[in-house]
């Protein structure tokens, strides 16, 4: 299907024409100079764009002493600090290709990316300086460690000794200039959930087209507020806190540790807000743990009679149906009295749009945040297609749909529902593998997603699964596991993970975890150690547990419901056996983990 376009209703950005991500810096950091750019929580730290622009050309500088170039590659393994910002940047306007390692990677999985993206350079903090020193002693291109934080280790160099390198002739114009739309911007290394990380190669002219593209539909403010929060090796965080803002003058607030972002919300209040499913999931857990701890009471009768007539007035939106007048108004007064309050407590009352994508989102949290008046919509895109695919306009939100293709995406579905997309945001090819990158697209030149994908009658794609992950029953019966999982994550704030099981098997069962922020609470309720391994065996906990997939067996269909579980006394942290970075299930190494709990069940 080929996209549509919304009509803007905001200022225009002056650089989303830029042909290339330095032209865009360059002109946003001339318009809006001495506004805000990045800073920390509380102004511990701020840099106005003017500022911004000076430290990028120092690191290009630097960098250039070093011998980096167009062409080249640099690593970059930061948390989420305004350094990333221009230590990226800097190497960007070289024409060179900075790219994120995830935080949580050892030596060895280091080694393996620098092996193949072959940087001379890495940018570091402390904490982490020790497993890149490992990878600088072995046999690869790897030659300089730079620290951004405080005195370097033995091997490393400083930020500051970096930027001394610099020479003062250097033409820093001239090499941003000669950067071309078709030179590679990024690599984004996929997360390694069937085997080692492909790079995806993103060039200048995939990310200026995906934000253009993203813009048409979501219209985003000259100048607004953003929150940095996850992973920059992944694809979304780039593009939401670092190229987006490139484009659109956005100032970024970087937050260091992603399980804080709540308490940064109130003070930011984001203008637009990216969050994975989690995020949103554990949002909601916790406003229906505060609702429910409420006295009983006006208060509490309040809010409950409030959250009741808005999910009415969303329930007939989503339906097509016109709200009755009397509802209507209801609705407005509830809002004005109470929901008004709860944006405003969690900080989202300025937002202008918010997403959620990287994972299937239950319906019933979309559903939850529209009745509270925050206008969360659901996308979908790749690493492979520079994020973009499609959206839910803001103004036409249909919650259970990923929205229809985003401007300028050409999107079809295969015979076997396997969704194909086409058009400027896609890759040209995993970085070292033609063969993977040939088998990757369509003779038509379409992108093989791997997802599998059905469009309603206005349009509006609804993602399946993935390809290779659906179930098949014993009877013959085809199931998402990534919906059924959804249901069971969403049915309370109890469980954290759910791994479903039951292809080829009579019956669906499922690992589960404990959810890390409801362990405490668990523990003092039933008097037991707060850990995963003292709480999995109780009885109480796992009858509260049964409670949980009781409610999430009443929205599957029989054949899909959980017969039977086993809760893992463990907690699957992100970057671990069982959860890549980004926090997808890494279903073939957890199926070999606890092949023997799996066969308990079915015993």
């Amino acid at each position: 299907m080929e996209s549509s376009t919304v009509e803007r209703k905001t200022e225009r950005p002056p650089a989303l024409d830029a042909a290339t991500m330095c032209e865009a810096f360059q002109i946003t950091a001339e318009a809006v100079s001495d506004q805000g750019a990045l800073r920390l929580k509380d102004d511990e730290l701020t840099l106005t764009w003017a500022e911004y622009a000076e430290r990028t050309r120092k690191v290009a500088a630097g960098l250039t002493a070093l011998g980096v170039g167009r062409g080249d590659t640099v690593a970059i393994m930061l948390t989420n600090r305004p350094e990333f910002h221009f230590c990226d940047a800097g190497a960007m306007h070289l024409g060179a290709t900075p790219f994120s390692i995830y935080n949580t990677y050892s030596s060895e999985q280091i080694e393996y990316l620098v092996s193949d993206a072959a940087n001379k350079v890495a940018f570091t903090e402390q904490a982490f300086a020790d497993r890149l020193l490992a990878v600088l002693g072995a046999d690869n291109a790897l030659e300089h460690v730079v620290v951004v934080d405080g005195d370097p280790p033995e091997g490393a160099m400083s930020l500051a000794d970096l930027e001394a390198k610099g020479s003062e002739d250097f033409d820093f114009e001239a090499a941003w200039r000669a950067v071309e739309p078709d030179d590679i911007l990024t690599l984004i290394y996929t997360s390694g959930t069937t085997g080692p990380p492909k790079g995806v190669q993103i060039t200048h002219a995939n990310m200026t087209q995906c934000v253009r593209s993203y813009d048409k539909i979501i219209g985003f403010p000259f100048g607004g507020r953003i929150v940095s929060y996850l992973p920059m090796a992944h694809v979304a965080e780039r593009n939401v806190s670092h190229y987006l803002p490139m484009l659109c003058g956005s100032n970024v607030t970087s937050c260091p540790d992603p399980r804080q972002v709540a308490q940064y919300l109130p003070e930011v209040k984001p203008t637009w807000f990216f969050a994975v499913p989690r995020i949103w999931e554990k949002m909601k857990a916790g406003l229906e743990a505060m609702l429910a701890g409420l006295d009983e009471g006006e208060q509490k009768d309040r809010m409950q009679n409030a959250l009741g007539v808005s999910l009415r007035r969303v329930r007939a939106i989503q339906a097509g149906e016109q709200v009755p007048a009397e509802l209507e108004s209801q609705w407005r007064e509830a809002d004005e009295q109470v929901l008004s309050n709860v944006r405003a407590m969690l900080g989202l009352d300025e937002v202008e749009a918010c997403n959620v994508g990287a994972a299937p989102t239950p319906p019933e949290v979309i559903e939850f945040f529209h009745a509270l008046g925050i206008p969360l919509a659901e996308l979908w895109g790749m690493s492979e297609t520079t994020g973009a695919g499609t959206c839910n306009p803001p103004e036409k939100i249909k919650i259970g749909t990923v929205g229809p293709p985003a401007p300028d995406c050409e999107i079809k579905l295969d015979e076997d529902g396997e969704v194909l997309i086409r058009g400027p945001v896609v890759m040209p090819g995993y970085r070292n593998l033609p063969d993977k990158t040939a088998e990757t697209f369509t003779e038509e030149g379409f992108l093989r997603t791997g997802d599998i994908g059905e469009f309603d009658d206005d349009g509006y794609l609804k993602i399946v699964d993935r390809k290779k992950e659906l179930i098949i029953s014993a009877a013959g019966k085809n199931m998402s596991p990534a919906n059924i999982e959804s249901k069971v994550k969403a049915a309370g704030p109890l469980i954290g993970q759910a791994v479903t099981i039951g292809d080829a098997r009579q019956y669906n069962s499922a690992l589960l975890t404990l959810d890390s922020d409801a362990i405490p609470g668990l523990a003092e309720k039933i008097g037991a150690q707060p850990s995963a391994e003292e709480l999995a065996d109780n009885e109480e906990v796992i009858a509260a547990v049964q409670e949980e997939i009781d409610t999430a067996n009443e929205q599957l269909a029989r054949v899909e419901q959980i017969k039977k579980f086993v809760i893992l006394p463990t907690e699957w942290e992100p970057g671990g056996d069982e959860l890549t970075p980004t926090m997808k299930l890494k279903r073939k190494p957890i199926a070999e983990k606890y092949a023997d709990e799996i066969e308990g069940l079915y015993s």
